[in-house]
């Protein structure tokens, strides 16, 4: 165990109280996955946690969770506790206990409420050990009322199925199938968190065939026919249908559909490569099946990659057109492709001739 992490625990311990790592870690621990996210329950209360570690009490947030950021870590201190009456799938309210037994209750997978106290023993009241060597997600207490008490819960079960390639139990399948519906009342906001966890893995078509095999896609508000693998979490989405207002940023909202366009125009050439940028053309381009070397030495080929590199201005235009400003904004987008498409080369001399040229057979 880390000597950060067991100082910890051994200060708050010291002090005649219970402390235990739960959760992630742990679970990453047995599968010899590195994480530097701990989660740290205790049954001594947020201030007197904050008065045995000397810390400010800014540390606290309104649920009595203490936070600590290390270079290595990013620890997380909570109150055993109950949780009472889920509203939008957070708890109303919650009541400080003194029995860790009952903290894990209201964990939502076995695989979750595995402790290590400070010596370094795992202690495991729910099978949760032999779930992970099983890799199988199985609800704590009963799955019918833990995910209608939470329905995201739904999706973290799908989540960690597919990020470490787990079996979901009989009876999380059997639920979701007849209660998918019950995500139409979780937010776009807590969706998208669990679908971009599912798609910025490698696993993310695995995940995304789970939730069309589940019946999760209308209640998602999304659809696809088909999903090429890409790294890049917006082309994932750029190749999905979606019906509901997700909260995209204007910037994410914008590449998206750029990438969608390039992907539907199905070839990468020197004018969408010159319109949309490199980064959309490389997304778009492992979608269709370009290599990145491929696309990365066409781009850097390109005559021009911007109208500031077009060896004529504006004011020049202006002046061969006769002080005619009509147009000028259709006859610049002629002069850029018909360089890109090497009709003529960018230098003045070359572009003036063939204005000329056009205007005379005007």
């Amino acid at each position: 165990m880390e000597k950060t992490i067991k100082n910890i625990l051994k200060k708050i311990e010291s002090q005649g109280y219970k402390a235990y790592i739960v959760g992630g870690y742990v679970r990453d621990k047995l599968m010899g996955i590195n994480s530097r996210d701990i989660d740290i329950c205790t049954n001594a209360l947020p201030k007197k946690v904050i008065e045995i570690l000397n810390l400010d009490n800014k540390a606290s947030d309104n649920y009595g969770c203490i936070n600590i950021k290390t270079k290595k870590f990013n620890i997380d201190i909570t109150t055993f506790r109950k949780e009472m009456n889920y509203d939008m799938h957070k708890p109303k309210s919650i009541e400080y206990i003194d029995d860790i037994k009952t903290d894990l209750l209201r964990r939502d997978f076995t695989i979750n409420t595995i402790l290590i106290n400070s010596k370094g023993k795992f202690i495991d009241y729910f099978n949760g050990i032999e779930d992970v060597k099983k890799r199988q997600i199985k609800c704590v207490g009963d799955t019918k009322f833990k995910l209608k008490e939470d329905p995201l819960r739904m999706l973290r079960a799908i989540r960690f199925s597919v990020l470490y390639n787990m079996k979901l139990d009989d009876e999380i399948v059997s639920f979701i199938k007849d209660n998918g519906s019950l995500l139409k009342t979780v937010t776009t906001f807590r969706k998208k968190e669990e679908l971009d966890k599912i798609f910025i893995s490698k696993s993310k078509i695995t995940g995304l065939i789970l939730l069309k095999e589940l019946d999760l896609l209308k209640p998602l508000g999304i659809n696809f026919i088909d999903i090429k693998y890409t790294n890049d979490i917006l082309g994932i989405y750029a190749q999905i249908n979606i019906e509901e207002e997700y909260p995209f940023s204007k910037n994410e909202k914008d590449l998206i559909n750029k990438i969608r366009e390039v992907i539907n125009n199905k070839e990468i050439n020197n004018i969408t490569l010159y319109k949309y940028g490199l980064y959309v053309n490389l997304v778009a381009g492992e979608i269709l099946g370009y290599s990145h070397e491929k696309i990365n030495k066409k781009y850097k080929s390109l005559p021009i990659k911007s109208r500031k590199d077009i060896k004529i201005s504006y004011k020049d235009i202006v002046l061969i057109k006769n002080n005619c400003y009509n147009n000028l904004s259709d006859i610049y987008l002629e002069i850029e492709n018909n360089i890109l498409l090497y009709k003529i080369k960018n230098n003045k001399r070359e572009i003036i001739k063939y204005l000329k040229e056009c205007g005379e057979n005007e």
